[in-house]
């Protein structure tokens, strides 16, 4: 007897929409069936004309498995009337109906026929995991659909989403919800691990062995990444498991024929232990899983516009990523859900997983709007806007590359680019290397972990791309050879040795010259990195670094291949550059140097004859801005004038200039004149700050927040700026007679008064003189006729003379 699924309550409400209404949003939590629900239930719809249906699944392995399930439902084959198309693998033939493609493969399909004209229906499943590709295959089909085909139905499906912007995104979609299946799942938090792997994995193994003997059923396990598997699948085989317990590692990179047994049901009699990452937390069903333990942790890349370089970073899951790895557990029976953190803890994650817009290295999209023939994504009805950094950084890239041209539209250059299906860098790689070296690294580079190796060094990865037949190896292979066809490449045309050129042309910026140890590299965007100094490239002269992991003063490298100088400087020739440069060297004498250099690699240097006279001034300004302003000699003067300014600034910020520190380094060549000066410590400073005042400024600079404070003796004290409040340091006798509180600009700002004993010791600070006077003073004047009976002592201040004198003797 076949189990009613939830989904098919609303497949009637669904298909009655779509007959009058283009678009939907679609709510149903896991365990609904819509994934393979859907499909099926739109091919007899009058509107779909005979046309296919495009379900978008956000990773191979989802769209595979749906593909399988909806084949199987349907009583058919997969490449029947339901099949596939991802990287590196398809099944569909002439009688496909329901085709299964993952993001990145529909983002050609629309790119290259936006009418989308044997298509009848778009279906985005999972649409809450806001993959970039997601995201941006949804904008373009909307514009599509508005331009092109109105009659085009487009379908937008999530288990955990706020509906309402993306309805309002595809036009004031209606929402149709379906409830869900889940049998009840109990929740058991436990502590959180030391830090470290081999700290997790023995937690990750206590947690998964308690599951195994709290009842029947397989074991999800949800881990950050490939490591973290393995080190809990080595942990778990030092546990001595029963004989019937299978241990089936589940990640992205994993050959299709693994990942299908691991999604696959236990056979009767065993159970199993699936470890898996985010893989698995949605559109996936995974027979027979009673229980999940979660660590808690994804694995996420990061980019950052900064450096350029994307890291993957171990996060703390999103509260939606944990609801839906614990509801896992509850899709057959009732199960448990063990996770790795505090109850108090779970309110402190993030509500959901960031957009990946928001966090992802740009440059593909980019190249994708330009080929759309759109300049800037505000262009399009994206759910979420892109950061400016992340985007002028990704245009910025692709006009170096040559895919834009000065005025930002797109050539035909990166026309070419675009229809790879690859990272911008490696597109542009592909066309200008044409062979099968750059197909090879291009297929390598593209894949997450660029094949199963833990060498950082590229050229053996190539000769098993080359050489290998078995999987994974198989994949990447035909991968390699599909972009030597688009690159009219020989693929048989494959060098390892010529790793390091190749590469040079997709990271120019990352070529990397050895520094002053093994192991130690700049790179050419003046970056530090770093490898183990027992690693076999940790001796060259340079390395093309393919990929970073991006953290601290020196990035990990992690991918790189050797490179001589003699074929840097063939492949990167229009890259060098001979500079001139003027500077100080230690001594204080001017040197001048002309250097031959790629970006902040310094390849060649050669000493020139005696600089002209200018190069001192020039020297002197550039040693100040690359080691600041403590170089320069601040007098007391010049600090008082910069926070006298600052005091007034901080009132009127349009009315005065900015004298910071930061500003006037920022601003250093436009104030700061050398003269005949021959040390940099032999400039006055202040005479030069002043000069940023003009007349009127100076003299209400003067009125406003003089540098002295007259006494009532006539005396002049100075007014101490360099404290938060402008304050004045006086023998008390002197303020003898004034009965309100000195101020300065315009008696707004109180000065602080520290008033001192006529040995100039602190007795009171205050900004209230006539409240001190009412006061304290009864029992400050006591002390003070204690200890200087020569001196006058009124009971009255305010009434009294002001008097910098002792007493006549004898009175």
């Amino acid at each position: 007897m076949t189990t009613r699924l939830p989904i098919e309550d609303v497949l009637p409400a669904i298909v009655a929409s779509l007959a009058t209404t283009p678009n939907l949003v679609l709510q149903a939590p896991p365990g609904a069936g819509k994934t393979t629900g859907v499909p099926p239930a739109l091919l007899d719809a009058n509107w779909l004309a005979g046309k296919k249906i495009v379900m978008i699944e956000p990773r191979r392995l989802a769209a595979r498995a749906a593909a399988s399930r909806i084949a199987r439902n349907l009583g058919d084959e997969v490449g029947g009337i339901a099949g596939y198309r991802v990287r590196m693998d398809t099944k569909v033939s002439a009688r496909t109906r329901i085709e299964l493609v993952t993001d990145g493969v529909f983002t050609r399909m629309i790119q290259e026929d936006p009418s989308l004209e044997k298509i009848g229906a778009v279906l985005f499943d999972e649409i809450h995991e806001r993959r970039l590709e997601t995201d941006l295959g949804l904008a373009l089909a909307l514009e599509s659909q508005a331009a092109l085909r109105p009659d085009l139905r487009l379908i937008a499906m999530s288990a955990t989403l706020d509906a309402a912007p993306v309805a309002r995104a595809l036009r004031d979609a209606p929402i149709i919800t379906a409830q869900g299946r889940a049998f009840p799942v109990e929740i058991r938090n436990l502590p959180a691990p030391a830090s470290g792997l081999d700290a997790l994995a023995v937690a990750m193994r206590d947690a998964i062995l308690d599951a195994l003997s709290g009842g029947d059923g397989d074991v999800l396990v949800f881990l950050p990444g490939g490591a973290e598997i393995r080190r809990v699948e080595r942990a778990l085989q030092a546990a001595r498991l029963a004989d019937n317990i299978d241990v089936m590692p589940l990640f992205g990179d994993l050959p299709p024929a693994q990942q299908d047994r691991a999604i696959a049901p236990s056979i009767k009699g065993r159970r199993k232990i699936v470890l898996a990452t985010s893989i698995a937390e949605t559109s996936l069903t995974i027979e027979g899983v009673r229980h999940v333990v979660d660590s808690g942790l994804a694995r996420n890349a990061r980019y950052d516009p900064a450096t350029g370089l994307t890291k993957l970073v171990t996060e703390k899951v999103s509260r939606a990523g944990a609801e839906q790895r614990a509801g896992r557990a509850g899709r057959v029976a009732p199960g448990t859900a063990r996770r790795l953190w505090p109850a108090a803890a779970h309110g402190a994650l993030p509500e959901f997983t960031a957009p990946e817009i928001a966090t992802a290295d740009l440059a593909p999209f980019a190249l994708e709007l330009a080929a759309w023939g759109v300049e800037h994504p505000s262009a399009l009805n994206l759910l979420d806007q892109p950061p400016a950094s992340a985007w002028n950084e990704a245009r910025a890239l692709l006009t170096e590359l040559d895919a834009l041209d000065k005025d930002g539209r797109i050539t035909a250059h990166g026309k070419a680019m675009s229809r790879f299906g690859a990272h911008p860098r490696l597109a542009h790689m592909l066309l200008h290397a044409k062979s099968g070296t750059a197909a090879a690294l291009a297929a390598l580079l593209g894949e997450r972990d660029a094949g199963p190796n833990d060498d950082v060094d590229l050229r053996p990865r190539i000769d098993r791309v080359a050489k290998f037949s078995d999987e994974p190896w198989r994949r990447i292979r035909e991968q390699a050879k599909r972009f030597a066809r688009q690159a009219h490449a020989d693929f048989a045309d494959i060098a390892s040795e010529d790793a390091g050129e190749t590469l040079a042309l997709a990271y120019p910026d990352r070529v990397a010259q050895q520094r002053g140890g093994r192991g130690r590299f700049r790179l050419a965007n003046g970056r530090g990195a770093a490898l183990n100094e027992r690693d076999p490239l940790a001796g060259e002269a340079f390395l093309v670094v393919a990929e970073l992991d991006g953290a601290g003063a020196d990035s990990r490298i992690r991918l790189a291949a050797p490179l001589t100088e003699t074929a840097l400087r063939r492949v990167l020739g229009p890259h060098i550059e001979e500079i001139d440069e003027i500077e100080l060297n230690d001594a204080g004498a001017v040197v001048a140097t002309r250097r031959t250099k790629l970006g902040a690699l310094v390849l060649a240097e050669k000493a020139l004859p005696k600089p002209p006279p200018d190069a001192l001034a020039a020297a002197l300004l550039d040693r100040v801005r690359k080691r600041g302003l403590s170089v320069l000699h601040f007098s007391d003067a010049a600090r008082e004038l910069q926070a006298r300014v600052a005091l007034l600034r901080d009132k009127d910020s349009e009315a005065w200039p900015d004298l910071s520190d930061a500003h006037l380094l920022a601003t250093v060549g436009d104030w700061l004149t050398i003269g005949s000066a021959r040390k940099l410590e032999e400039i006055a400073i202040e005479p030069l700050l002043r000069q940023r005042l003009d007349w009127k400024q100076a003299q209400e600079l003067d009125a406003r927040a003089p540098t002295h404070f007259t006494a009532p003796t006539g005396s002049r004290v100075p007014i101490d700026y360099s404290v938060a409040n402008p304050t004045v340091r006086i023998r008390v006798q002197e303020l003898f007679g004034l009965t309100q509180h000195p101020a300065i600009d315009r008696n707004r700002i109180p000065l602080t008064l520290e008033l001192l004993s006529p040995a100039q010791r602190p007795i009171q600070v205050t900004r209230d003189l006539p409240g001190f006077w009412a006061g304290s003073w009864k029992a400050v004047r006591a002390d003070l006729r204690g200890r200087y009976p020569r001196h006058p002592w009124p009971e009255d201040p305010a009434a009294a003379e002001p008097t910098r004198r002792v007493k006549p003797r004898g009175t």
